[in-house]
């Protein structure tokens, strides 16, 4: 049986990245540094997470994938990699506009690889903060690339101003971005295919353009419309609302009260509270997880009662 995993989050540093994280996480930042993204569960060659506290502690998630999965994994084994990618963003600045391939245009690649499928939620926004999510109606991709080649790529952007606890699902061959100012919870495939369409006219610290990946990007883009935050949906369970449900992952908001039950379906469950506090079993020997823990339940730790305070609030992610 493995116990409830906790892994060492991996920092990216990254232009648009801010200090966000120190004071929403309480994490620990070297001064003046800034993090974009902290990557909490990743299984992707050299980037693996890593098992932080507990008898597991140095073991990393790939090596529990091959040579553990049926505990690990449950139903979903076997499996060569752990195929999603869970992480947080700080959006100090506002990011590209990008687009992902999907599965197929993805596996066409040298090296290949998956497509990106992705889901974001909104953990934090200021006031004015804007989400990118697909095209306005009528913009094709002959328009989308008319726009972009003019520098004008915002003005056939589909975007709204998001609230706290809106999640927006980003199927592969989406437009979008990310604005200045938001929090975000985000699980995706485990991809590294990204086409930068456009970068609001912005410079380098060379003072140079980033590159822009038009012909290849526009080639990707299979959605157009506009995108709006998902509508939750209610489940048997009356702590758990169903976010996104995909061929990729399904994705939860669960508000527990004071406890919760989870587990024991032959399952793995990956926790991450973004209100509160959480306490695993004591036989766990595990210290208790405030915003911006995370923690990975393996399908054979079984049913787990989580004990929490009244205000808490999780994301859980599953596989299909």
């Amino acid at each position: 049986m493995l116990p409830p995993l906790v892994f060492a989050p991996l920092y990216r540093r990254y232009i648009w990245g801010g200090r966000r994280f120190a004071e929403a996480f309480g994490r620990d930042l070297p001064p003046g540094d800034t993090c974009a993204e902290s990557w909490e569960l990743v299984d992707r060659g050299a980037d693996q997470s890593v098992v932080s506290l507990g008898p597991l502690a140095g073991t990393p998630l790939g090596g529990l994938v091959r040579e553990r999965g049926v505990e690990l994994l449950g139903h979903a084994a076997p499996l060569a990699a752990f195929p999603l990618l869970f992480k947080f963003l700080d959006a100090n600045r506002v990011l590209s506009v990008q687009v992902h391939p999907d599965d197929e245009r993805a596996a066409r690649l040298d090296p290949p690889d998956r497509g990106k499928t992705e889901a974001w939620y909104v953990v934090a926004a200021e006031p004015g903060s804007r989400i990118y999510a697909g095209l306005q109606d009528g913009v094709d991709r002959a328009a989308l690339a008319a726009a972009i080649r003019a520098g004008t790529c915002d003005a056939v952007l589909h975007s709204f101003e998001p609230q706290s606890g809106d999640c927006i699902f980003i199927p592969a061959g989406t437009v979008h971005a990310i604005g200045a100012g938001l929090l975000v919870a985000e699980i995706q495939q485990s991809s590294d295919v990204t086409y930068r369409l456009f970068d609001w006219n912005r410079t380098a610290a060379d003072g140079k353009p980033r590159p822009l990946h038009i012909e290849a990007g526009v080639e990707a883009v299979t959605r157009t419309g506009p995108v709006s935050p998902v509508q939750p949906r209610a489940t048997e369970d009356q702590a758990v609302r169903r976010l996104v449900t995909s061929e990729f992952f399904l994705l939860d908001e669960i508000c527990p009260g004071d406890s919760w039950e989870v587990g024991g379906d032959d399952r793995c469950h990956f926790l991450a509270v973004l209100a509160g506090r959480l306490w695993l079993d004591d036989r766990w020997g595990l210290p208790p997880l405030g915003p911006g823990g995370c923690v990975f339940l393996p399908a054979s730790a079984g049913g787990q009662e989580l004990v929490t305070l009244p205000a808490t609030r999780l994301l859980r992610v599953t596989l299909p």
